[in-house]
Parts: structure tokens; sequence; C-alpha cells
């Protein structure tokens, strides 16, 4: 892990090579959904009923990305599960990611209702940058996150329900 410039507060634009894996790791179902030959997958083929939701939503959820990558505290390692504090946070991080892994592995084989994708495919992708940024002390990152998530929930529903 690298650190840059000081920012802000305890804060530096610097590099964590971890975060990028972990929003490797939660791309994974994305990247073998070409393995699937799915007859029906309404989330990549959703008619867009908001073109402002929708950039909201890219930039919101590049943004998270962005903090989780590029934004590091002062005192942090590379890999900590040191105190309680960051065990529990990394955990919800992993509970997270199992869960919407479970999700993907309903939606591929096709159960596809509108609880499955906003429960496990919508909803979780945003804790789980939550979670990253409560573990690694990054304000920015949780605070993104929760709007993304609100931004990302009203967006797809509002997409599925078209």
């Amino acid at each position: 892990m690298t650190r840059w410039v000081k920012i802000f507060g305890n804060r530096y634009l610097g590099f964590w090579v971890l975060g990028l894996l972990l929003f490797l790791i939660q791309e994974i179902p994305y990247m073998l959904m070409p393995l699937f030959h799915l007859k029906t997958n309404p989330i990549m083929n959703m008619t867009e009923t908001s073109a402002t939701l929708d950039v909201c939503e890219k930039i919101l959820g590049s943004l998270c990305i962005a903090l989780m990558v590029f934004v590091v505290h002062k005192d942090a390692a590379l890999f900590s599960i040191a105190d309680s504090r960051e065990k529990l946070c990394f955990t919800l991080a992993v509970i997270i990611l199992l869960t919407n892994f479970f999700g993907w592995a309903l939606y591929f084989t096709g159960h596809q209702s509108i609880f499955v994708m906003m429960f496990f495919i919508v909803v979780m992708p945003p804790l789980y940058y939550v979670a990253i940024g409560l573990w690694r002390k990054n304000t920015p990152l949780v605070i993104t996150g929760a709007v993304f998530l609100a931004v990302h929930f009203v967006h797809v529903l509002g997409n599925l329900r078209k």
C-alpha cells in the first residue's frame, strides 16, 4: 500500500492493491455470466426509466471503487484484522460478498424474482463497499456507499417494474 499525498484528516491519496482485488472479486459473477446461457437475463436487459438516476448510479458506483482503491487511512496496513472492530467489519464484508454470490447462484439457476435480484444482487454490492469502508476507517467510502445503495435500489427497482 502506498500513500502519496495527504488529502484531509488522516486520509491520503494512495493506492491499496487489495482494494482493487476486492473489487475484482465482487465482479466475478459478471465475468462468469457468459458461461451461463441464460434464457432470460433481466438484470442485463432492463429498460432504462431514468437517465438521471442512471448517471448518478454510475458516478456513485465508480466513486465507491475509486475511494476504496485510492483513499487510504494514515495508520492502515495492507491487510489488518488486529482489533475487534476490524474483525467484525471484515467478517461483515465477507458475509455480504458470500450473500451476493448466493444470489447470483440463484439468478443463474433461473430464480430471477424481483426479491432475489433486489436483495441479493442490488443491495449487497453497495453494502459490501460500506463494510469495507468501515473496516478500513474510510468514512468517504462509507458515506458514498450508503448513498449509492439508495440510488442503486431506487433506480434498479424502477427499471425492473417497467
